[in-house]
């Protein structure tokens, strides 16, 4: 044992592999923790996926720590210098699959809370946390249910912090009040299959669609906002052709995907694309799939009062940003007014020997304390 709590419990959680969407026991040994501290525990299983849902307290208003405890996949084991599910210390770094990303920020969240709940046990408001197994996977039967459920049952949410590892170069520097949306199309244009000799005889759906590509690149599709950039559209995959150097494929697939602001919609897209696609006379066939909604949480209560504890515990001034993929603050954005995200540095997420700093355990604890303590009235 060491002489931090938070690193006992970042430790011990690390060394359950929970690859998604196995949670390997971490969510039990975290409620047996929130349970001796005054918190009903109440574990949502959907599908394979495992959820823990806890809650302190009946007032308003409701602050909810999220977070996940499945990993992403370690990749070659003979790439790393320790097994990534033994907790493992090295030159002041803690190292191990899941170090950033992010059972450090659960581990945090659960000795803030306790710390908080023994300062003050007659604290006024609720203190909830929502952790999920099934972040890293498809992110169906994780969060997404869990918030589904509380809305039903009436449960609001006022606050929300999700734990992602948003810092960049030093602990606090960043804190995400948004995230841009995605939403992915896969085009097949369909041609004639010929012989390349004799072209006249055939149609490639290559040169058919690459008029139409060059419009969609072109198009100017929002000049994004305040928090957000402008959306943009990528060409992710193009699959055409047999194999054979001498045939004129007669399909070709396409996949792209929009990041987009909340200047535009997924319904907007979608019909702009179509508009494109049908100005060229294609013949075509496109499916969608919106992977999120995009979210945001200008500045206010929440962010003011996380902002204040960053600068308490680190003395870094945050600044708010929208950049990166999406997460689950996409889905407590739907039932929680103001949704943000704050963790550790994020340089070594999803790769070989991730590891979190040993040094900033202490304050990211600090800091959630910290915000806990401006926002939830203390008696």
């Amino acid at each position: 044992m060491s002489n931090s709590k938070v690193l006992d419990l970042a430790s011990a959680l690390i060394e359950r592999p929970s690859v998604t969407p196995d949670d390997a026991g971490c969510q039990a040994m975290l409620a047996d923790r929130l349970t001796a501290a005054g918190f009903r525990c109440e574990t949502l299983s959907f599908g394979d996926v495992t959820n823990l849902w806890a809650r302190r307290g009946n007032d308003t208003p409701l602050l909810v720590f999220a977070g996940h405890t499945d990993v992403v996949p370690t990749g070659p084991l003979e790439h790393w210098e320790s097994d990534p599910f033994s907790a493992t210390e090295r030159n002041g770094q803690l190292y191990g699959r899941g170090a950033a990303d992010m059972k450090s920020s659960i581990a945090a969240f659960v000795v803030a809370a306790e710390e908080f709940i023994a300062a003050h046990p007659q604290h006024g408001g609720s203190i909830g946390l929502l952790i999920t197994s099934d972040e890293e996977g498809p992110a169906m039967d994780g969060t997404v249910k869990v918030c589904h459920t509380l809305q039903e049952r009436g449960e609001r949410l006022d606050y929300c912090i999700v734990g992602e590892p948003t810092s960049v170069s030093s602990l606090g520097d960043t804190i995400k009040n948004g995230r841009r949306g995605s939403l992915s199309g896969r085009l097949t244009i369909r041609g004639k299959q010929g012989h390349v000799a004799y072209p006249h005889l055939a149609r490639n759906p290559v040169h058919l669609f690459a008029p139409a590509l060059t419009d969609l690149v072109q198009e100017h599709w929002d000049d994004g906002n305040e928090y957000f950039p402008p959306t943009t559209f990528q060409v992710s995959n193009l699959h055409a052709g047999t194999g054979a150097t001498n045939v004129v494929p007669g399909i070709a697939v396409v996949d792209f995907n929009f990041r987009f602001s909340t200047a535009s919609t997924p319904e907007g897209l979608k019909q702009r694309v179509h508009a494109i696609l049908d100005a060229h006379n294609l013949d075509y066939e496109l499916d969608w799939n919106l992977g999120g909604e995009p979210f945001l949480t200008p500045r206010g209560d929440l962010s003011n009062a996380l902002i204040e504890a960053i600068a308490a515990a680190t003395g870094v001034e945050a600044e708010l940003s929208t950049t990166g993929g999406t997460s689950d603050g996409r889905f407590i954005a739907r039932i929680c007014p103001q949704v943000v995200e704050f963790g550790p540095i994020n340089a070594s997420i999803h790769q070989v020997n991730e590891h979190v700093s040993i040094a900033d355990l202490e304050p990211l604890k600090n800091v959630y304390r910290g915000t806990l303590e401006r926002l939830l009235p203390l008696t």
